[in-house]
C-alpha cells in the first residue's frame, strides 16, 4: 500500500518550478552555445582548409611557372643511373612550404626520393613522359597511414617530372582536436548555465515556494489566520499581497458565515418554538372558544410571515445576490421615490422625499432601493403612532431617513446595523433584526458607510452613503 503511491510518483514525476526554470535556462544556453560553437568551428575549419589548399595551389602555380620558363632542367641520365638531379628546387620547396618533393625521370623512375617516398602511378609516369612542360596531374594518396594531396608537374620533353605532396591528415587531426575542445567547451557552458539557472531560479522562485507551501497548508488545515510573507514590489510581491488580502477576506467571510449560522439558529428558535406551540394547540382547536380560535390563527399567520421574512433575509445575506446586479448610473432621488411609494402601500404612512444637490451615482438600483425601503420601514415601525410624515432626504451621495419615533440610545447607535441586533425597546416589535444589517451590506458594497444619530426635536436619523462622503457627520 505504501509502495504504490511512491511508484506512481516515480513514474509521473512533477518537476518543480525551479527545476523547470533551470532546465529551460540550460536548454536556451545549450542552443545558443551549440549554434555559436558549431558556426565558429565550421568557420575556423573552413579557413584552415582553404588556407592549406591555397598554399598548395600557390606552390604548384610557382612550380609550373618555373618549369614553363625552362628554369628547371633535368639531366638525362641512363635509365639505370642513380645520380640525384643537381638542382635546389626540392630544398627550396621543403623549406618554404614544408612540403614533400620527389623527382622522377621520363620513365617514371625515382631519381630523388621524397621523405617519405611518394608513390608513382600510371598517371604520374604518363605525365613524366609528357612533351609539354607544366602538365599537371593531381590526386590524393595515402602514405604510412597519413593522407596527402599530391601533384605531378611535367618538366617537358619527356625528361621527367617533379612530384609535390602536402600532408593533410595533420590538419584534420588539428581540426579534430579543435572539435573536441569545442565540444568540451559547449558541455562546460551547458553545465555552468544549468548551475547558474538552478541558482537563479532558486532566488526567483524562493518566495513562490513559500507562498505555495503556505497555500497547501491553508488547503490542508483550513486555517487562514496565517502570516503571509509579503516582500518586494514585483509580481511575486503583488501576488503575496493579493494572497494575504484574499486570505483576510476569506477569514472574515468564514467568520461572518459562522456568526450568521449561529445567530440564525438562535433567532429561528423563537418563531419555531412559538409555531410548534400553536400547532400543538390546533389539536384542541374545536375545544377553543371563538375569540381564542381567531387569536390562534392570527398568531400562526404572523409567525409564518415573520419566519418567511427571516428566511428570505437570511438567504439575501448568505447568497449576497445583489452583487450579481450590474452597476449603472442611477438617481438616488428616483430610487428613493420608488422605495417611498412601496412603503406607503405597505405601512399606510405618509412618506416624503426631498433631494439636494446632484443625486446621480454609480450603483446597483435594486440593492439601493432595498436599502432605502428597509430604512423607511424601520422608521415606520418605530414611529407607528406618529402623525408627522417619515422624511427621506437625499443630499448628494447621502441618503437620510428621518422619523419622530423614540430615537436611538447612544449605546445602541454603533450596533443597530449589526446582524440580529435589536435594541431593548424593539424586542417586543416584529422583525428579524436583519433589515439594517442589509442596509450596511449595501452601503459597504458601494464603497460607503452607515450612520445613526438622534434627530433634533426627537426621533432618529438613519442612513447610508454611496462612496466616501466628506460631509458625513
Amino acid at each position: 500500500m505504501v509502495r504504490l503511491p511512491l511508484l506512481r510518483r516515480f513514474r509521473n514525476p512533477r518537476p518543480s518550478l525551479r527545476t523547470t526554470f533551470a532546465l529551460s535556462f540550460a536548454a536556451a544556453a545549450s542552443v545558443v552555445t551549440l549554434l555559436v560553437g558549431g558556426l565558429s568551428y565550421d568557420a575556423a575549419a573552413g579557413l584552415v582548409r582553404v588556407d592549406q589548399q591555397s598554399a598548395f595551389d600557390d606552390v604548384i602555380r610557382d612550380l609550373r611557372t618555373q618549369v614553363q620558363g625552362a628554369k628547371v632542367v633535368l639531366r638525362k641520365y641512363p635509365p639505370d643511373a642513380a645520380v640525384p638531379v643537381p638542382y635546389d628546387l626540392r630544398d627550396d620547396l621543403r623549406r618554404i612550404s614544408r612540403m614533400d618533393v620527389q623527382v622522377i625521370n621520363g620513365r617514371g623512375r625515382v631519381y630523388d626520393a621524397g621523405k617519405p617516398p611518394l608513390p608513382v602511378g600510371d598517371e604520374d609516369r604518363t605525365t613524366a613522359a609528357a612533351p609539354t612542360p607544366g602538365t599537371v596531374v593531381r590526386r590524393s594518396v595515402g602514405i604510412g597511414g597519413e593522407q596527402y594531396r599530391m601533384a605531378t608537374v611535367a618538366v617537358g620533353d619527356g625528361s621527367g617530372a617533379v612530384q609535390v605532396a602536402q600532408q593533410i591528415s595533420d590538419t584534420e587531426d588539428l581540426l579534430q582536436e579543435l572539435q573536441k575542445r569545442t565540444a568540451l567547451f559547449v558541455v562546460a557552458v551547458i553545465l555552468a548555465a544549468g548551475l547558474a539557472g538552478w541558482w537563479l531560479a532558486g532566488r526567483i522562485t524562493r518566495r513562490l515556494v513559500r507562498l505555495t507551501r503556505l497555500a497547501e497548508s491553508v488547503a490542508a488545515t483550513g486555517r487562514m489566520e496565517v502570516a503571509v510573507p509579503v516582500t518586494g514590489e514585483d509580481e511575486v510581491g503583488r501576488l503575496g499581497r493579493a494572497f494575504d488580502g484574499m486570505l483576510g477576506r476569506l477569514a472574515r467571510s468564514k467568520d461572518d458565515q459562522r456568526r450568521l449560522v449561529q445567530d440564525a439558529g438562535h433567532e429561528l428558535r423563537t418563531p419555531l418554538t412559538s409555531l410548534r406551540t400553536n400547532i400543538s394547540l390546533l389539536r384542541r382547536f374545536e375545544e377553543l372558544p371563538g375569540p381564542a380560535r381567531e387569536d390562534l390563527l392570527a398568531d400562526l399567520a404572523g409567525e409564518t410571515r415573520e419566519l418567511t421574512d427571516l428566511v428570505n433575509e437570511l438567504v439575501d445575506l448568505a447568497a449576497d445576490q445583489r452583487d450579481d446586479e450590474p452597476r449603472t448610473e442611477v438617481s438616488l432621488e428616483a430610487v428613493a421615490t420608488t422605495a417611498a411609494a412601496l412603503a406607503r402601500r405597505r405601512t399606510g404612512r405618509e412618506i416624503t422625499v426631498r433631494a439636494e444637490g446632484d443625486p446621480r451615482v454609480e450603483g446597483r438600483p435594486a440593492a439601493l432601493q432595498r436599502a432605502i425601503s428597509n430604512l423607511v420601514e424601520n422608521a415606520a415601525k418605530f414611529d407607528r403612532d406618529g402623525t408627522e410624515p417619515v422624511e427621506v432626504v437625499v443630499i448628494g451621495r447621502r441618503v437620510e431617513v428621518r422619523d419622530r419615533g423614540p430615537g436611538i440610545a447612544e449605546e445602541d447607535r454603533e450596533r443597530v446595523f449589526d446582524r440580529f441586533y435589536r435594541a431593548p425597546p424593539a424586542r417586543s416589535l416584529p422583525g428579524s433584526g436583519l433589515g439594517l444589517a442589509i442596509v450596511r451590506e449595501v452601503a459597504l458594497a458601494h464603497g460607503g458607510t452607515v450612520f445613526a444619530r438622534p434627530r433634533p426635536g426627537g426621533g432618529a436619523v438613519l442612513g447610508f452613503t454611496v462612496g466616501a462622503d466628506p460631509g458625513l457627520p
